[in-house]
């Protein structure tokens, strides 16, 4: 399949592409460091594909040609153990791209029933990862991911050692990699470990795969609009590599398509049928009331001002845009990060035409998860699962970038057994 830049962007697109504010985009046109065009066809207000040459992060818009890799077939079983496996995000794209679920680890009771009741095979383990022993997976399983969360270690010198990151969750990660020993190692996490504790989490992290016999490639954060996903989510990824085993992985390559509100709760591009109808929050007379007068893609600043002023509070003095308040999605473009809570005040997400916030149903399909994928527990617990979520389909693309670095390993050792076993053969010829 091939994909080719488009001469022209929307405002919005790019400003999805680049994690930038509308707001920012028209500051930029105004001081020329990204000037806009009009359109030549209907004047509107657009981006030349050339002017976007600039950000290196966009330069694969101009692969010639951009080309998306077909879905490769795991040339034998692979397994994946996964920890905090939460809804199962990540553990239903892995398996969407060929790796078996062997074990997940979940503290959270009703993530733990989603689990089961989707999977009754997986073996899935409600419990503290403290409390797991994973000695006898030794030599067994292929992969190993976990979305720990950022906890600053304590430093007890200038090279922090797997010893001393004991007490966080990443200490138990590496654990499971350390007794489990897998090729491969996947760690997601958000943005914000990029910057943790001034960079030293993350550091120490390296430090300690490094000691664990592991090669961690450069962090990548991967945004989920580019990998089939119609939200503008990002996941941090540290992909790690045993040393002995001479792997190479290559991440998933962006997709200049993307997907938006619309693809995800009508039939379309991603789904055959249009949303099923689920439970899902209300809003209080008064708020619904308020955010009847949010256009599609708005949010407070589109309101009255005297209502600005009512539903904002002393919020309306301060500085900041605080675009998350009173937002309402728009079918156009993709949905903004979804949270635990549809309706929290600081980060709401308002269905594009009907005045209530996402559905069960409308979070999971934004999270591209399968609709035949229930949820456990009551419906804040359900929105909460997704929220958390990996998307599925984000998760899928990696999975393929897995099989793919699986594949060329097990080709490579199998040419390696075969030319082995041929010097034998012609050592062990007599001679005449």
């Amino acid at each position: 399949m091939e994909t080719k830049a488009k001469p022209f962007y929307q405002l919005s697109e790019v400003a999805n592409m680049l994690s930038v504010s509308k707001e920012t985009l028209r500051r930029w046109d105004s001081n020329g460091k990204l000037s806009s065009v009009r359109h030549p066809m209907n004047n509107y207000r657009v981006y030349a594909a050339d002017a976007l040459k600039q950000f290196e992060t966009l330069s694969f818009l101009f692969d010639e040609p951009n080309l998306v890799e077909d879905e490769p077939e795991p040339v034998r079983p692979y397994s994946v153990v996964e920890l905090f496996a939460g809804a199962g995000g990540m553990a239903v794209g892995l398996e969407m791209a060929g790796l078996a679920c062997a074990l997940l680890n979940e503290i959270d009771k009703d993530a733990c029933a989603t689990l089961r009741s989707n999977r009754p095979h997986w073996d899935v383990r409600h419990c503290d990862v403290a409390e797991l022993d994973f000695r006898s997976l030794k030599g067994k399983i292929d992969v190993v991911t976990g979305g720990f969360p950022c906890q600053a270690f304590s430093y007890a010198g200038k090279k922090l050692g797997f010893e001393d990151a004991r007490g966080t969750l990443f200490f138990e990660f590496a654990r499971a990699v350390n007794e489990i020993r897998p090729l491969i190692c996947v760690g997601e996490n958000v943005r914000g470990l990029l910057t943790h504790d001034r960079g030293r989490t993350l550091e120490g992290m390296y430090s300690i795969l490094d000691e664990l016999g592991y090669e961690a490639l450069p962090p990548r954060l991967m945004k989920a609009i580019f990998h089939r996903v119609p939200q503008k989510r990002e996941r941090l990824l540290i992909v790690g590599l045993r040393k002995d085993a001479a792997l190479k992985f290559a991440f998933p390559h962006p997709r200049a398509e993307q997907y938006t509100v619309r693809d995800a709760l009508k039939k379309g591009r991603l789904y055959a049928t249009n949303v099923a109808v689920s439970p899902g929050q209300a809003y209080p007379k008064r708020k619904k009331e308020i955010m009847t007068l949010v256009p599609p893609g708005g949010y407070w600043r589109d309101l009255p001002v005297d209502v600005q002023k009512e539903y904002m509070k002393a919020s309306f003095f301060q500085g900041g845009g605080k675009t998350g308040m009173a937002r309402r999605m728009s079918w156009d473009e993709p949905s903004l990060t979804l949270t635990c809570n549809p309706a929290q005040k600081q980060t709401e997400r308002c269905h594009p035409e009907e005045t209530r916030p996402f559905t069960v149903r409308e979070y999971a399909r934004i999270q591209t998860f399968p609709d035949d994928w229930k949820f456990s527990g009551s419906t804040s617990s359900q929105y909460k699962q997704i929220g958390n979520a990996v998307p599925v389909n984000l998760a899928h693309e990696l999975g393929m970038s897995i099989v793919r670095c699986l594949n060329a390993h097990e080709i490579a050792s199998a040419a390696v057994v075969s030319v082995a076993k041929k010097r034998v053969r012609k050592s062990s010829v007599p001679v005449a």
